[in-house]
């Protein structure tokens, strides 16, 4: 994960909470709500892994995917006072490259859609600062994709796993600031459909955000 961009979301999260801290306490979500957050979301996948022939055998190279960063949307419908279920819905732009000693090529552009659904717990539902944490799953879709430098690779879907940590303040009874970060377990294979060089790809990106949520 490049921290330095990460950290700038974070910081500008926190210069908007600023003025909500000053103001009035407000009530927060219950029972029946449902809470719509606009944010402005860093997908940072953190693996690299090996390219190897279709017998197995090195090339030397390994596969490294971009960053990226996409508004994004997610909804929370309140089971209890402090239970929550969140979706999460958006879409990224990734670029692959193989890398090694005197190499570094694009090999392809994909979009993936990793929707993420997750049960919170959240601590303190009637304060103005409300954390919260998650566990869920999330499933990522790669489509459009385009081929580069002559390769000719194709992205397996899957299922992973993701944990989530996060926090509310209160600006008033309807809007919120949030800060919100997920780490999702995940990891598939690419395989070129002419050459037949295969390699498994750990994805494992931290998705880190901060905006806006309105309770309806």
């Amino acid at each position: 994960m490049r921290l330095p961009v990460t950290a700038l979301l974070l910081a500008a999260g926190c210069g908007l909470a600023a003025p909500a801290l000053a103001q009035p306490a407000a009530s927060g979500p219950s029972q029946g709500d449902i809470v719509v957050n606009l944010r402005l979301t860093v997908v940072a996948p953190e693996g690299t892994d090996s390219l190897t022939t279709l017998a197995g055998g090195a090339t030397g190279l390994r596969t490294n995917v971009s960053n990226d960063i996409m508004p994004t949307l997610g909804v929370s419908y309140y089971l209890t006072d402090t239970i929550a279920i969140e979706a999460i819905a958006g879409t990224t732009r990734h670029t692959v490259r193989a890398q090694g000693p005197g190499t570094d090529i694009k090999v392809k552009k994909s979009w993936v859609l990793p929707p993420v659904v997750t049960l919170q717990y959240h601590f303190a539902p009637g304060e103005r600062i409300r954390p919260y944490v998650g566990a869920g799953l999330n499933y990522m879709l790669f489509y459009s994709g385009s081929d580069r430098s002559n390769f000719h690779f194709k992205i397996k879907d899957g299922f992973g796993t993701a944990l989530q940590a996060g926090v509310d303040i209160a600006a008033n009874d309807r809007w919120s600031i949030n800060l919100d970060a997920k780490k999702v377990f995940f990891d598939t294979t690419a395989t070129d459909r002419v050459s037949g060089l295969r390699s498994k790809v750990t994805l494992d990106p931290w998705v880190v955000s901060g905006g806006l949520g309105y309770r309806f």
